[in-house]
């Protein structure tokens, strides 16, 4: 079986192409290399095995179908696209091309070329809009919804806020209509906060790795200043572990044909979720440190609680976290300190 991975040289992407090498099946990797750390993670994925890479602008149509035509791929990993709310503030333009015309780009040359391929994409939670309808009740440590104690269920109506929101809303909403109108074997995956091995994350994404990242320096004695955070500390996500994306992807591949036209919540759930606040607590507890920290002003349209009702996920394809955030946390950290590398 031959996988093509857009984005492959992120996070996830490359996370997803090991385990492609891992099962020794065919890797087709599509990229710019445009993210931070992503040529590390190129490098890296080179010394795992037999990686057919792909230089391309996923904005690009004809590098798109050029790709699509000379891989003629069984499946289709689509995590190309820009992944940075303050990004996107500053950049709308980017952003919409990146991840609305992006994302038409990869369904259009499926459609076209290969019809029959099924194409997995990575949409996010911040679809469903701010929540500023909802009753936020404040703890000590965290913030939680009143009307969705639990976490949100798939039926939640969309309402996009932010370019960020726009953009990866429409793709979203692309991906499950290409399935409606022609059939395409699509699915899509509203992610929550994902974090694991070959995570470079900066100020603006992937608040996990960032601050296990300012913990090993405070641990090292790199960082003698406080950093800083946005808002109150108290803002709640529920976590994934890199393990159990790779699963989750595997798995609803496997399953493509109960999966097809669906959109699936997806997160550690709510035994998984942390506010910033707790997740520093477990950083001091695991290193011994002190995470003196600055606040500023909240981010725009940052969501004070999103937590995935995963139930739908484990119905309908038996797919549940594995990984718990202390586990999890642990290995990212384990992985900080060896310097990035398994």
């Amino acid at each position: 079986m031959k996988y093509l991975i857009t984005g492959g040289c992120g996070f996830v992407g490359t996370n997803l192409a090991a385990e492609v090498l891992r099962r020794n099946e065919d890797l087709a990797v599509f990229d710019n290399l445009s993210r931070n750390g992503s040529d590390k993670n190129r490098d890296w994925l080179m010394t795992r095995g037999n990686v057919d890479y792909h230089y391309g602008d996923i904005r690009n149509p004809h590098d798109v179908e050029s790709v699509i035509n000379q891989v003629k791929p069984d499946a289709v990993f689509h995590l190309a696209g820009q992944v940075a709310m303050t990004t996107s503030i500053r950049n709308p333009r980017l952003d919409f091309e990146t991840n609305a015309m992006g994302t038409l780009n990869v369904l259009e040359a499926v459609r076209k070329h290969m019809p029959d391929v099924p194409v997995l994409y990575s949409s996010t939670n911040k679809v469903y809009g701010d929540f500023n309808n909802l009753t936020f009740d404040e703890t000590d440590t965290r913030y939680v919804c009143r009307e969705y104690p639990d976490g949100f269920t798939e039926d939640y109506p969309l309402d996009f806020h932010s370019p960020y929101g726009c953009s990866k809303g429409s793709a979203d909403q692309y991906l499950l209509d290409y399935h409606r109108i022609y059939g395409l074997k699509t699915v899509v995956f509203r992610h929550s906060s994902m974090y694991g091995s070959n995570q470079h994350a900066t100020f603006d994404q992937g608040w996990i790795g960032w601050f296990c990242q300012k913990a090993v320096e405070i641990r090292e004695g790199r960082l003698e200043e406080p950093f800083t955070i946005s808002g109150t500390g108290k803002q709640v996500r529920d976590v994934l572990h890199a393990r159990d994306v790779v699963a989750l992807y595997f798995s609803v591949l496997d399953q493509i044909e109960a999966a097809k036209g669906q959109a699936f919540n997806i997160g550690g759930g709510i035994t998984n979720s942390l506010s910033l606040l707790e997740l520093f607590a477990m950083l001091e507890n695991m290193l011994g440190i002190r995470m003196t920290h600055r606040k500023i002003d909240w981010r725009e349209s940052d969501q004070k609680v999103f937590v995935a009702d995963i139930s739908k996920i484990q119905k309908v394809m038996g797919w549940k976290p594995l990984v718990g955030k202390d586990e999890g946390i642990g290995l990212m950290l384990s992985w900080l300190m060896n310097g990035g590398m398994d």
